[in-house]
């Protein structure tokens, strides 16, 4: 009886990533993620002995609660955390530039 023909893939390669740079900016924070900054400790407080992914669901629960207006505070963060992000990003990637030029010269 001939053997059945394998299914599997022959292993391929890993792709090698590069590293991240750690004086890169770091992402600006979503809206939601500056409202469950502030109401973390208070779910915690309210449910003692609640366990982490309790803890994020009861928030996703509040955040989808929550009325416009009392969402627009953390709008207003966000939109404020996402500037700050974009200046930092241009502002380091001027600078890669300027020390690759540098560099090929």
């Amino acid at each position: 009886m001939p053997k059945e023909k394998s299914t599997r893939k022959a292993p391929e390669k890993r792709q090698v990533r590069r590293k991240k740079d750690p004086n890169a900016p770091k992402r600006g924070l979503s809206a939601y993620m500056f409202f469950a900054n502030d109401n973390r400790d208070k779910v915690r407080e309210e449910n003692p002995g609640i366990s982490f992914g309790q803890v994020g669901k009861q928030l996703g629960d509040k955040w989808k609660a929550l009325s416009e207006d009392d969402r627009k505070p953390y709008d207003e963060k966000a939109a404020k955390d996402k500037k700050r992000y974009e200046e930092e990003k241009a502002a380091y990637l001027a600078k890669g530039d300027d020390e690759e030029e540098e560099e090929s010269s």
